[in-house]
């Protein structure tokens, strides 16, 4: 059986057809073999035997002469089964196909759904959706997901959207005050209104989501204009908010059997309740940063054991003042982030504690630390104690980074470190002209209620580790502090720290200062972009936290702001970031830590 022409083009650029010819019906003439026989994937009607010989070779590249043991291709597809014009002996069709690349339908097969995950879409929006050609997913939002994202509406991609009335009536009721909910309800209202009002729209057929910009929205948004009836369980209050939900789920359901309703909500009893009915139901995903804590960029790499072994000959080194550079290669290079610090520990080999300073293709530069564990490198009279807290004390000292954040247990020195460093620059370096602390104010336990006295009174309650660790640096117990330390009173450095409330922050712009923003765990992501923006020239911001110790509801350590930020910032030249790992303030803290 002779074989097809080779393509003079890239498969790639060739037509469909081009991979479908069918032997000479004149010069060609075997016995039939079944078992050889590739079958086509959509038969059509035979075409006749004059139209045959006589069509173009339309899939063959221009300029290429056909051979006379070939038929020409036909511009439709081939035909199983013989010849209208031969006996079915002597004209066998032979269709030469390319295969189906897997995970497609067949053409003419049922149709599928899609398969885009973005009920679970960590990150929707970002991965872009297949091809396929089943219909869209229809996702009903809960009210609690329009007050925790209000862009929430632009979140699922090419599926689509049906918001109930019940949620409407919820929205209105929540419009009213001043908390973060109140103002994401309100612009809510205000994206749906946009909606809306878009030309040609109609809210029977769906309003186009992309309508207001937003491109990466390809679904539509359904609005409940008619009475849906649903038969719940007898012992499912009918006037609830929640159950009336699920009785519009439940009927979408059963109006669109083709396709996939599922119910998006953060209520986890509303979730439960609906899957005990038999309803799809999965949470919203798309403000979480991570889907697991243990994935968090930790800021500091161990080097493998054979790092050195597989370095090339010819490695470079060099000296710069106090410090040496190294320019490496291999495959742990890939794993380089920029400020990222890397140490290398072996029994028996001279260890290496360094920071990546410059990656280029297959090769990185390390450059190597100040060691802060030794008196003559005090800071403030502060030692590090441990590897994690001589790289946090090199990224604070350094006037090249400008945001720093600090991860890590109770008692492991990230307020006492941060303010050491803070004073050294602002007292004896002069590089910055205060330094304002701050901090979000959540309670333990229950309120208090009001606090008596200017801003800075209200805020001295919540600033108890900034008295704790100031009384320590005062008193010089950490050493020699230095001359300045040494005249300094509590009055001279109390004038230099301001203490800010968060909730006057918008719309200021600090220049030259050093910002502590500490507890910064229980900040959303919305408040740590409104923190971060108000730096000016020259200003440095230290961001500190235990993702282990978060207090506002409905925050996680995969939601919270810190984790956005530490994600966010990761290999940024003048940005750095380290987990501090050894608890140093006491054996009790330590056990309690670990046990507790």
């Amino acid at each position: 059986m002779p074989l097809p022409p080779a393509p003079s083009k890239r498969a790639a650029l060739l037509a469909s057809d081009a991979y479908s010819l069918r032997a000479s019906e004149e010069l060609i003439s075997f016995s039939p073999e079944p078992e050889r026989a590739v079958s086509p994937l959509r038969a059509a009607p035979a075409a006749p035997a004059s139209e045959a010989t006589t069509s173009k070779a339309g899939a063959r590249s221009r300029g290429r002469e056909r051979k006379p043991e070939l038929a020409p291709v036909p511009s439709q597809p081939a035909v199983r089964g013989p010849s209208p014009a031969a006996p079915a002996a002597e004209r066998q069709p032979v269709e030469f196909r390319a295969p189906q690349p897997t995970g497609k339908p067949p053409i003419g097969s049922e149709t599928v759904s899609r398969a885009s995950p973005v009920a679970s879409n960590r990150r929707a929006g970002r991965a872009k959706s297949g091809g396929s050609t089943g219909p869209a997913r229809l996702f009903v939002l809960d009210t609690n997901v329009l007050l925790h994202d209000p862009m929430s509406l632009f979140r699922f991609e090419e599926h689509d959207i049906f918001l109930p009335m019940i949620v409407l009536e919820e929205l209105d009721g929540h419009k009213k005050g001043m908390t973060e909910v109140a103002r994401n309800g309100r612009q809510t209202s205000r994206t749906l209104d946009a909606l809306v009002a878009q030309q040609g729209g109609d809210m029977t057929r769906g309003l186009k989501l992309s309508a207001t910009g937003h491109l990466s929205a390809r679904g539509l948004l359904f609005f409940q204009t008619e009475p849906l009836d649903a038969q719940l369980p007898a012992s499912l209050p009918q006037g609830k908010a929640d159950n009336q939900i699920l009785g519009v789920v439940h009927a979408l359901r059963d109006k669109h059997p083709q396709r996939e309703v599922i119910l998006v909500s953060k209520d986890i009893n509303m979730r439960v309740k609906a899957r005990a009915l038999g309803l799809a139901a999965e949470d919203y995903q798309n403000d979480k940063t991570l889907d697991d804590g243990e994935l968090l960029y930790a800021g500091a790499l161990a080097l493998p054991q054979d790092f050195w072994t597989r370095q090339s000959k010819t490695i470079e080194s060099w000296a710069s003042g106090s410090h040496t550079f190294y320019r490496v290669s291999g495959p742990a290079v890939s794993q380089f982030y920029i400020n990222q610090f890397v140490y290398f520990e072996a029994p028996g080999e001279p260890s290496l504690y360094a920071r990546v300073t410059e990656i280029r293709d297959k090769t990185a530069v390390l450059k190597t630390l100040k060691d802060f564990t030794h008196l003559k490198n005090a800071v403030w009279g502060v030692t590090s104690r441990n590897r994690e807290q001589n790289f946090a004390l090199n990224i604070l000292m350094d006037p090249e980074v400008d945001f720093v954040t600090l991860a890590g247990t109770a008692g492991t020195g990230k307020t006492l470190m941060a303010l050491a460093s803070g004073l050294t620059q602002v007292l004896d370096d002069r590089r910055y002209t205060e330094i304002i602390m701050t901090r979000a104010t959540v309670s333990v336990g229950e309120d208090i209620g009001f606090l008596p006295g200017t801003e800075e009174e209200k805020m001295g309650p919540w600033m108890g580790a900034l008295d704790d660790n100031l009384e320590f640096l005062a008193k010089g117990d950490g050493g020699n502090a230095g001359e300045w330390g040494r005249a300094a009173t509590n009055e001279l450095i109390r004038s230099r720290i301001k203490v800010k409330s968060m909730n006057f922050m918008r719309g200021r712009t600090f220049m030259n200062k050093y910002v502590i923003i500490d507890e910064a765990q229980n900040l959303t992501p919305k408040q740590m972009k409104t923190l971060i923006t108000r730096a000016g020239p020259g200003t440095k911001i230290i961001c500190m936290g235990n993702l282990a110790q978060i207090d506002t509801p409905y925050l996680t350590e995969g939601s919270s702001g810190l984790t956005y930020a530490v994600d966010r910032f990761k290999g940024w030249p003048h940005g750095g970031h380290i987990t501090l790992a050894r608890g140093e303030r006491s054996r009790l803290a330590d056990f309690a830590s670990e046990v507790l």
